[in-house]
């Protein structure tokens, strides 16, 4: 795959690479397209989770419940 740049991007990106220790341009990107697929899982948990219906409270009797069966293990 091949991607064109306008001069400011490729200066941008050079920058990144030379900066922040990656070894080329393209390991770069790889990563901010990692990040960007991770930013979207993140985005349809957060909003599937918004959906769904409430679970029960995580108060301290819940922390407690799970402490015991813990113990009881």
């Amino acid at each position: 795959m091949n991607i064109s740049l306008p001069e400011t991007l490729k200066a941008f990106v050079d920058e990144q690479v030379t900066g922040r220790g990656y070894g080329t341009s393209s390991e770069y990107v790889r990563e901010l397209i990692r990040k960007d697929r991770d930013r979207q899982a993140l985005r349809r948990m957060l909003l599937d989770g918004a959906a769904s219906a409430p679970g029960a409270p995580a108060d301290a009797g819940y922390f407690n419940g799970l402490r015991d069966q813990i113990a009881a293990r």
